[in-house]
């Protein structure tokens, strides 16, 4: 790597250099229109990456004899590299951290600080992404009282969340504790109805500002992943790029991207209960045994943690329906 045509960690949000300019032009302006070039560059640079990090595996493979690989830092949140490290067949077995940035790195360091200072001999295996923390039913009543939003408690969430969805409302999902990552994986979720040839545009017009191109995740009852990719992995951290089925395709338009892919979450009863129910319901009403599933947050800001940011969140972004456990409001028409 050539570090002159990079200026990184000095460089702040622009982390090359003039001679990376000189080389490959100058940037796109903010919110300007995507050329041809914009995109040929985008895909140079991801098929550049795929195939660097396939040559390291190979050779890693080479040198170890090693069946698994465990990938951490940042790039092991390329969903799409990821997926051709597990196609190629260098490795029997992929494990990537849910934290796989930053977060991560600092895992690893404490994790090796235990070993080789405090001399802890022992493993430490993921239970579960659901590391951050929970709130009691009480605290979440007292947020929505003091915001003043009325609000009622359902008997059966998962099941009225659905009702909900499958009438093509957006809704906030708040349960249990906080992912650890950056992907939200059912806990603090923004879900719609991957049906919806529109939810793709709505969801960025009232909610996340993101650019046109980038796909919303398809989260999936793990048992019936088989029936809408092409290859049944199993993928709970939203960390893989899989192929949906050509048939497939147009009975979830929402979460398709332009090359026929999505970014799988498959989703089981014994990770995530509340979720899996949701997604039960979901496919009861409607067929369909998956939703779009985003991170609930605005652009721009982090994740939701507590009741109070999740009803900040809905009361300024274009949800229709929020869960606080089994607190629902809904916004009036």
């Amino acid at each position: 790597l050539d570090l002159r045509y990079f200026d990184f960690p000095y460089g702040g949000k622009r982390r090359y250099s003039r001679r990376f300019v000189e080389a490959f032009g100058e940037p796109r302006p903010p919110g300007g229109p995507v050329t041809q070039r914009d995109r040929d560059l985008a895909a140079s640079l991801q098929a550049c990456l795929e195939e660097t990090v396939l040559h390291l595996c190979r050779h890693l493979a080479r040198r170890t004899g090693a069946s698994k690989l465990c990938l951490a830092g940042g790039v092991a949140l390329n969903s799409q590299m990821n997926a051709r490290i597990l196609a190629s067949g260098i490795f029997e077995e992929l494990f990537i951290l849910p934290a796989a940035g930053d977060p991560g790195t600092a895992l690893g360091a404490a994790l090796l600080a235990a070993y080789h200072v405090a001399g802890v001999r022992r493993s430490f295996p993921l239970v579960t992404p659901f590391l951050g923390p929970a709130y009691e039913k009480a605290r979440c009543r007292a947020a929505l009282s003091q915001a003043g939003l009325p609000f009622r408690e359902v008997a059966d969430a998962p099941a009225e969340a659905a009702r909900l969805l499958a009438a093509g409302k957006i809704v906030g999902w708040f349960q249990e504790r906080l992912e650890f990552g950056p992907r939200a994986l059912g806990n603090r979720s923004i879900l719609a109805d991957p049906r919806d040839p529109a939810m793709k545009a709505r969801l960025n017009a009232r909610i996340k500002g993101r650019e046109p191109f980038r796909p919303f995740a398809p989260a999936i009852l793990a048992e019936r992943v088989s029936e809408f990719f092409v290859r049944p992995t199993l993928s709970p951290y939203m960390l893989l790029v899989e192929t949906i089925r050509p048939e497939k395709r147009g009975l979830i338009p929402a979460v398709v991207h332009h090359d026929g892919t999505g970014r799988l979450q498959t989703v089981s009863r014994r990770d995530n209960p509340p979720f899996y129910a949701l997604i039960s319901a979901f496919a009861n009403r409607t067929g369909i045994p998956l939703l779009l599933n985003t991170s609930f947050n605005r652009k721009g800001e982090p994740i939701v943690c507590t009741p109070e940011d999740a009803i900040a969140t809905f009361r300024t972004a274009g949800l229709d329906a929020l869960f606080l456990g089994d607190l629902c409001v809904e916004r009036e028409e």
